[in-house]
């Protein structure tokens, strides 16, 4: 199964607008198509960002839901132990979180939108591409690829994961639809 890490904004994309690539990428991942890979930082931010009281009025969601999604999302996700510490992305050290997470949880791909990331195309061999560009892998031949790699140091936490299943993918005060996976 293919492994990867989703930047906050991918999720937050995911979230409010189910139909597009980042919400399709989502829709693989509870289909078991594609395996996230997080750590705490990235959850955090994923709740900071959902709690801004901009995406709040879009998206509709209370400070329980949104804590809610974010553990259904820790419940699903394999989580990074957080040991590696990378400097790479002097303009924005913030991103090197995404980084430290793709190399310790033995990612195939980080998508981003994020321009500092997308800049440096791939890390550790690790392709680093735009949510649209993965969703084309994806669904093209190349949804089979898989890298040989040792077992990851990671978790995988499924207590919580029947929260996740309906938290998010399905459009807030519209009708719900059927995603394609």
């Amino acid at each position: 199964m293919i492994r990867a890490v989703l930047d906050a904004n991918v999720v937050v994309s995911a979230i409010l607008s189910p139909e597009g690539p980042p919400g399709r990428i989502l829709s693989a991942v509870r289909a078991g198509r594609v395996r996230l890979v997080l750590s705490s930082p990235i959850l955090e931010e994923i709740g900071r960002v959902l709690r801004e009281p901009r995406l709040s009025r879009r998206h509709g969601r209370s400070g329980p839901e949104i804590r809610d999604l974010v553990q259904g999302l820790e419940a699903i996700a394999l989580l990074t132990p957080g040991e590696l510490q990378l400097e790479v992305i002097a303009s924005d050290p913030s991103d090197d979180r995404y980084l430290e997470c793709a190399v310790e949880g033995r990612a195939d791909w980080l998508v981003s939108g994020d321009a500092h990331l997308l800049s440096l195309r791939e890390f550790r061999g690790i392709p680093i591409r735009r949510p649209r560009e993965f969703l084309e892998t994806l669904e093209g031949e190349g949804a089979t690829f898989v890298r040989e790699r040792e077992t990851p140091a990671v978790s995988s936490r499924s207590r919580r994961a029947g929260r996740l299943r309906g938290a998010f993918g399905e459009p807030r005060r519209r009708e719900r639809r059927t995603l394609p996976t």
